[in-house]
């Protein structure tokens, strides 16, 4: 099978691997909008998670050929390899919730999933990528990976490792010649430079219409090698395209800034979680497969039009709070807590938001290095992290933080706060 793609042109889908995109549990993913509620503020954004996917393992496969093109892998390693670095890729987003990251504060309890230790930290609530475990660890889906992949040395154990990224996970099949290639395929489906940041950065770009997810991707491809250290294979890029991956850095961080967290999103992700607090249990994720496949943003956007609740209406209405103080982490001399206090005091109704998104893997807790910088000439490596100054520019979380004003209160409100904040707080149109 082809399939025609806006970002990638024809994308071959093999006979198993369409087997899954025609699984109920894939094709779910066509009524997950991969910007949630991105389009209210794009109105091209409406492409969804199951256009992503199928990307994604688009690039899952590209970036594994150049790095097997400078390996000494075995024919028989270089496509099992290949085959669990596509197929970990299609599957990475099967578990996303209704609008994507926007439900996942009413996710089941972690506990309830029955994941094996191996598989996800133990308490909390549920992420996307806990209920994709489940799905292919316990679901028909498992029953069709085993008979389709398992006879290639791919088992849904070995997927859900690569997807989550966690240590200590089973990598039956990712030993080749004495060397473990598994921390190298982790980092093509769950690292710095992996298949997702890759395909969704264009993709995001190219259908909210801005030029900031843009990066020279032809380049970074061509320059990515293995770097075998201590009997294990790591992803490394060649210090002739460094300048490269800062570029796909800082558009990661745009995108962030301009799409990821714009402003009409973000006051509707809280709309919506307001929504869920004050009219518990009228929509929910199920931690059951078969119960999962009926969540999806059709089954919410139901559930929002039959709500007499008050947010619903207005999520269903378009009447979104008006945006009137915007704050980032460059910003000094603000007390979000004193102004929201002041606009209570005065009978204003309105809530502030801090969002909160951390750019790099390698600064979250745990997470070892999965990207070096190769000098080829003298066969040296070096962290990314130690030889890209950009990391420390940018090892901190991103950090905005809004104030939103009921509409017919809004010019109320920022009159108050210009007043407090002693010049215009600039909120973006």
């Amino acid at each position: 099978m082809r399939v025609r793609d806006p970002i990638h042109g024809t994308i071959p889908v093999s006979d198993g691997e369409k087997a899954v995109v025609d699984s109920r549990f894939f094709q779910r993913l066509r009524h997950i909008k991969q910007l949630g509620f991105g389009e209210l503020a794009f109105p091209g954004a409406t492409h969804t998670r199951h256009a992503h996917s199928l990307g994604a393992m688009h690039m899952g496969s590209r970036l594994f050929d150049a790095v097997a093109a400078r390996s000494a892998l075995s024919a028989k390693a270089r496509e099992r390899f290949r085959a669990a670095a596509r197929l970990a890729a299609l599957c990475h987003d099967i578990g996303h919730m209704p609008l994507s990251h926007a439900s996942e504060r009413i996710a089941p309890p972690r506990g309830q999933l029955g994941l094996p230790s191996w598989a996800a930290p133990q308490g909390g609530r549920a992420t996307h990528e806990d209920i994709a475990a489940r799905l292919l660890l316990d679901s028909s889906l498992s029953k069709l990976l085993r008979e389709r992949f398992e006879p290639q040395g791919v088992s849904p154990e070995s997927l859900v490792s690569l997807i989550t990224g966690r240590e200590g996970g089973p990598s039956e099949g990712f030993v080749d010649g004495g060397i473990d290639y598994s921390p190298l395929l982790r980092a093509l489906v769950s690292g710095e430079l992996d298949a997702d940041r890759m395909d969704y950065l264009l993709r995001d770009s190219f259908f909210t219409g801005v030029h900031y997810g843009r990066y020279d991707l032809d380049w970074i491809v061509q320059n990515l090698s293995p770097a075998v250290k201590d009997g294990r294979a790591y992803l490394a890029l060649s210090k002739a395209a460094a300048f490269a991956f800062e570029d796909f850095l800082l558009s990661r961080y745009h995108m962030f800034v301009s799409v990821y967290y714009h402003h009409t999103s973000v006051g509707f992700d809280h709309m919506l979680q307001r929504y869920y607090e004050e009219a518990p249990g009228e929509f929910s994720v199920p931690d059951e497969p078969e119960a999962f496949l009926e969540c999806d943003d059709v089954a919410l956007a139901s559930a929002l039009r039959r709500s007499a609740n008050r947010w619903a209406k207005r999520i269903v209405a378009r009447d979104g709070f008006k945006l009137v103080a915007h704050f980032t982490e460059r910003d000094a001399g603000y007390d979000l807590g004193s102004l929201s206090a002041a606009l209570q005091a005065e009978g204003i109704e309105h809530f502030s938001v801090e969002s909160r998104g951390v750019l790099s893997k390698y600064f979250e807790e745990g997470k070892g290095p999965a990207l070096y910088i190769l000098d080829e000439p003298l066969g040296r490596l070096t962290e990314v992290a130690q030889y890209t100054p950009l990391y420390q520019r940018y090892s901190g979380a991103v950090r905005l933080s809004r104030i939103y004003a009921r509409p017919d209160q809004a010019a109320r409100a920022a009159k108050l706060l210009v007043r407090l904040a002693g010049s215009s707080p600039g909120a973006p149109s």
